[in-house]
């Protein structure tokens, strides 16, 4: 159901199963990511990995035909090397070497349900500060997704994001994009800034399903469109890092859809009640 002014979609504890197989096909793809990505692969040869992945398991790429007024996405992941930040498409002169920092974005529908989320991968041997910027990048996620457990509401997530980026160091933090909301559609509300104060925004409850998704940059948090019409750049050149998960608000704890142990390893018993209800 939606409630009129925040047009938040509240899921039922089996739409939310649904949406798990959805977001273990997501994890499936990120771990194909993990083993295919390397000195002299194209962000292209990923790309046919991951729908080959999707597709196999019975579900549909999320983002291939997505159109938010470019025209259609036409790829099934998102392949942002380096600079670039998010929604880079994949490309055979696109070949990635050593040093490089690959976030990878996919999303894949089951039955009607969306699963969504990113990683950010080392190629071969990177400098100490891109390994730190991916961590960094990291933690504030997984900081937003311990927050939803806890806060009233979602300014809490937004706080929670921002504070971890500011503890781990002198980032970035992209001010353009965010987290948001999930279900029938990819992207639903509520936007999820990843900064804020705690006691903003609506409530958090049981039965919301949210992408949390910080972009964080070594540099300036200033971005550019390229003329693609959807590949964004640091304005400064800076290298980036983007994270993401598809959690879900159950009445005992949060559940990382996307995570292939539900979150248990990061959250501890935030998590494994909900996740023992799968």
């Amino acid at each position: 159901m939606f409630r009129r002014r925040d047009r938040i979609q509240y899921k039922t504890p089996e739409q939310i199963r649904k949406m798990r197989t959805a977001g273990l096909v997501v994890a499936e793809v990120h771990q194909a990511m993990r083993e295919s990505a390397g000195p002299g692969v194209s962000t292209a040869e990923l790309d046919r990995i991951a729908e080959q992945v999707i597709r196999s398991s019975g579900a549909v790429p999320s983002f291939k035909g997505y159109d938010i007024g470019f025209g259609p996405y036409p790829a099934s992941i998102c392949s942002s090397v380096n600079e670039q930040v998010v929604h880079a498409i994949p490309a055979e002169d696109a070949v990635l070497k050593a040093g490089d920092l690959l976030s990878v974005d996919v999303g894949a529908i089951v039955d009607g349900w969306h699963g969504d989320a990113a990683i950010t991968i080392e190629i071969g041997e990177v400098a100490p500060e891109l390994r730190a910027l991916r961590e960094a990048c990291e933690a504030s996620m997984w900081a937003g997704i311990r927050a939803a457990a806890t806060s009233k509401r979602l300014g809490g997530i937004s706080h929670a994001i921002e504070h971890s980026v500011e503890h781990s160091g002198e980032y970035g933090i992209v001010t353009g994009f965010g987290g948001h909301g999930i279900g029938t559609e990819m992207h639903q509300d509520p936007h999820i800034l990843n900064y804020g104060r705690p006691g903003e925004g609506p409530k958090l409850r049981p039965g919301m399903a949210l992408a949390i998704e910080p972009m964080v940059t070594l540099g300036s948090p200033d971005t550019a469109e390229l003329e693609d019409g959807w590949t964004i750049v640091t304005d400064d050149g800076s290298v980036a890092a983007h994270t993401e998960h598809t959690i879900a608000l159950c009445e005992d704890g949060v559940w990382v859809l996307t995570a292939p142990d539900g979150g248990v390893e990061q959250l501890g018993e935030l998590a494994a009640s909900a996740a023992r209800g799968e």
